[in-house]
């Protein structure tokens, strides 16, 4: 009895590894692809895997193996050429946006639902987003009433996949004394996404530079009706994106 034991003991361990490390696997493709996806912007160009490699901060030599695993994959996920760059392929794509909208989508039933503050909803949701299925996205859409923009202002995908032509530029790019409004914020520092909250920087509020400072300096802005302008680093002003 003990030796069949033993033997179940030692099957069941051997199994649970290799469920774990397919779960990964997963999860680390799904990154790849939404990575590829948002650096080759609208027009879909070809991104270098240096970019990607920053973009995720990890090795080169690791991003090109899994770009080559991704080319490989039946269908294929990327089109990738080693020196030519990759960009996504239709399956790819489809995957890509998927993630997204499922990302989006739980940032929204948290900030809405469970009262997540806005700072908090973009790592939940990076745990979250792989693992969902379709019904209860579903079920999330109709709960929000199939929202367009999450909490960041950031396009929801439509459930075949579309997203709205996004024109917006970041506040880093506008001359002074033009009155645009936020359209969105990047949601990937939270500590940056307190302080905008707390200068009532969000998407929605018009806002005015009046100046920047000498030597490529802060940003002197003016937030919706207040007369009392604020400072804005320029990597904060680059986080932020407009709209006339």
């Amino acid at each position: 009895m003990a030796s069949t034991a033993s033997k179940r003991h030692r099957t069941s361990a051997s199994v649970v590894p290799a469920q774990v490390n397919s779960q990964r696997g997963s999860e680390a493709s799904d990154d790849y692809l939404k990575a590829v996806l948002k650096l080759s912007g609208p027009e879909e160009r070809r991104v270098s895997s240096s970019d990607v490699a920053a973009h995720l901060k990890i090795t080169g030599a690791s991003v090109t193996k899994m770009l080559q695993k991704l080319s490989s994959a039946t269908p294929p996920l990327v089109i990738y050429e080693k020196h030519h760059g990759v960009r996504l392929a239709e399956a790819g794509k489809k995957r890509a946006l998927e993630i997204v909208r499922h990302h989006r989508l739980i940032e929204t039933f948290l900030h809405q639902v469970l009262g997540y503050p806005w700072d908090e909803v973009h790592d939940e949701a990076e745990r979250l987003e792989h693992f969902i299925s379709e019904r209860f996205e579903e079920r999330i859409a109709a709960k929000l009433n199939h929202p367009a923009f999450d909490p960041h202002g950031h396009a929801i995908p439509s459930l075949d996949g579309s997203l709205p032509i996004d024109g917006s530029q970041t506040l880093a790019q506008i001359s002074a004394n033009q009155r645009v409004q936020v359209t969105s914020v990047s949601d990937r520092n939270p500590e940056m996404l307190r302080y905008l909250a707390s200068q009532g920087i969000m998407p929605g509020i018009r806002i005015r530079i009046t100046e920047q400072l000498p030597f490529r300096g802060a940003y002197r802005v003016l937030v919706g009706s207040s007369k009392q302008a604020i400072l804005l680093s320029e990597s904060l002003a680059s986080a932020v994106f407009v709209s006339f």
